[in-house]
């Protein structure tokens, strides 16, 4: 039997049977409705928190399930798994629960935070290749060499079972949902998603969501050839090999699989924290990032949005949440000109004071300047209340004389313009 026939044998009842294994142990995440961003969106949103697992993600429970389904012998001779992170710590903390040996080969690139979660949940971790394939190439050949279990994160019936249960909760808790947006890497997720979907008693929509660097789900589907590949902060999504298995699957359901720009996941990870006062990684906010990106196609619909992850750096969340700011226009960047005596610094910042403007760095800069000897520039970032008011701290500026010219606007416009 090939993959793609194994794929279509997956049904509602293996979902069932692994939300009864996955009973106690993984938690059964809150369903919650958000009025803000239903007014944001004119949709009827639901939010179905997977960062509340133990490990902050739905990777739990396809990672659980597969394990609960090991033989004895299997678990015997341990696991191995091939993850950026999310996989990697749900197949380590339920293979220590179940007294297994577990092996996890990560990427170089992942996360210091999740590397060092999946260490702590007692897993032996290897960094090894610089994508997830390169990984994975070298997990299978440590599988073969020690004879260890290969625990893929998607391209496997039980995953895909365990991973479907996702669904089953929220359909049992909204059964008058309308769409499902989930985020999609190797489509483990949306696969089982899409089973539990077609199983249900009125019709509903299942929607993956891919960022548009790695849109290798999408690709396929479109028939494409593949071509993903740079930095994104959705790195649990960022995959090119996607599963026979799950891809089998979306093809006998008809799932759609949308794209979404990098920008507005990270605008949606700063509205699950500040809206919902909710941390989440990238990839964890991807199905809001595509409902804010065609509001129109979910109007008046009810939706709900797999929420998959909160395992996010935190200085990449820092710097999210600055570039925020920037956007926003309640960071300004402004190269001054302004006299190199004492004194004229300060005379400065009482001006900006006078503006009401935050002063948050300072940079002087009096070798690489065309200016004369005894002037000098001086970088600052500002913070300003809103766009208006910081078109009002440089005009301030300039009504008192002083020369400014703002470095933010670059970055505005491109986002403006997107």
């Amino acid at each position: 039997m090939s993959d793609a026939e194994h794929g279509k044998s997956i049904g509602v009842a293996d979902l069932r049977a692994a939300a009864d294994r996955l009973a106690g142990r993984v938690i059964r995440t809150p369903l919650v409705h958000s009025r803000t961003l239903s007014d944001i969106s004119g949709a009827e949103v639901w939010l179905k928190l997977e960062n509340q697992q133990f490990v902050a993600s739905f990777k739990e429970r396809g990672a659980a399930n597969k394990l609960l389904t090991l033989s004895p012998e299997e678990a015997k001779r341990g696991v191995i798994a091939m993850s950026a992170g999310n996989h990697a710590q749900g197949v380590a903390y339920h293979a220590h629960n179940l007294g297994i040996a577990a092996t996890i080969v990560m990427p170089k690139s992942t996360p210091f935070v999740k590397v060092s979660r999946t260490r702590k949940l007692g897993a032996r971790v290897r960094l090894e290749g610089e994508i997830l394939a390169e990984s994975a190439a070298f997990a299978r050949q440590l599988a073969a060499d020690e004879n260890l279990v290969f625990v893929h994160p998607y391209n496997d019936p039980a995953v895909i079972a365990g991973q479907g249960t996702v669904a089953i909760e929220m359909l049992e808790d909204q059964p008058a949902l309308d769409c499902i947006l989930t985020p999609v890497g190797g489509g483990g997720l949306v696969a089982g998603c899409a089973i539990a979907a077609a199983n249900h008693a009125s019709a509903v929509e299942v929607i993956g969501v891919e960022v548009e660097s790695y849109a290798a789900v999408a690709q396929h589907l479109a028939g494409r050839p593949v071509s993903v590949g740079g930095a994104t902060i959705a790195e649990g999504i960022a995959v090119r090999d996607v599963g026979a298995l799950p891809l089998a699957i979306l093809r006998e359901y008809g799932i759609e699989v949308m794209t979404v720009a990098e920008r507005l996941i990270e605008k949606a990870v700063i509205q699950m924290l500040e809206i919902e006062k909710t941390v989440t990684e990238g990839a964890g906010a991807a199905a809001l990032a595509a409902l804010m990106s065609n509001p129109a196609r979910f109007v008046g619909r009810k939706v709900g949005l797999i929420i998959s992850g909160g395992n996010i750096d935190t200085r990449t969340l820092a710097n999210v949440l600055m570039r925020g700011l920037v956007r926003d226009g309640r960071l300004i960047d402004l190269v001054v000109e302004i006299s190199d005596k004492p004194g004229a610094l300060a005379e400065l910042a009482c001006i900006i004071a006078e503006l009401r403007g935050n002063i948050v760095e300072v940079q002087h800069q009096r070798l690489f300047s065309a200016l004369s000897a005894n002037m000098t520039e001086v970088e600052l970032v500002i913070e300003a209340q809103d766009t208006a008011h910081g078109s009002a701290i440089v005009a301030g500026l300039e009504a008192k004389g002083v020369r400014a010219r703002r470095r933010d606007r670059l970055v505005l416009s491109r986002d403006l313009n997107e």
